[in-house]
Order: C-alpha cells, then structure tokens, then sequence
C-alpha cells in the first residue's frame, strides 16, 4: 500500500523519521519531493499550485489549444443543427398534461 514518508538524506542513505511498514530487504519505488516551507510559496500561488500537482494532491486541466475561425463556424453550424433536431413535438407540453391529470383542487 503507498505510504508518504519524511525522510533525511545522509551520507548517501534516505534515513526515514518514522518506522515503516516494510520487510527488510523489500524493494520500492521512490518519488523524491523536497520539502518546502509555507515561507517560499507565500503571495506566489502560481507556484503553490504547480508544487501541490507535483506532489499529487491537486491535478491541473491539460492546456486546451485555441479553435481557429473555421472550426468555431463549423460547430456553430452542429449547434444549429441540434437545435433543430430539437424543435417542440406536436401536442401538449407535459406540464398541461401534469396539471389535467391531477385534477381540480
């Protein structure tokens, strides 16, 4: 199961500050993310957001490429056309419908 950990990097040893979970000699995979102190992401929330994707607790929306003149008046055309696929049918609208049903009060 993942586990975050804080750990010490010393003479070329990941030293964590807290038992683990783990079976000696048991292979991992880790993800190294320095730590950074509220001070050097303060009044920089461009920054703050990048460093909380990195680290996995919020996911940034991919980047969406601008739609050229041409391919904007072909969807306003689709659009059009839905629309029209969309017109009222014949007969009563369902609240009149709704209301004639219940009766009189």
């Amino acid at each position: 199961m993942p586990e975050t950990i804080t750990a010490i990097y010393e003479n070329g040893v990941f030293r964590p500050l807290s038992p683990l979970s783990l079976n000696d000699g048991e292979t991992v995979q880790i993800t190294i993310v320095p730590e950074v102190s509220p001070e050097e992401v303060q009044g920089d929330s461009e920054k703050a957001i990048k460093l909380m994707d990195v680290r996995g607790l919020v996911r940034l929306p991919k980047k969406q490429g601008k739609l050229d003149r041409a391919e904007l008046i072909k969807r306003a055309q689709q659009w059009r056309e839905l629309m029209e696929k969309m017109e009222p049918l014949p007969g009563k609208p369902l609240s009149e419908i709704v209301i004639e049903d219940r009766g009189p009060w």
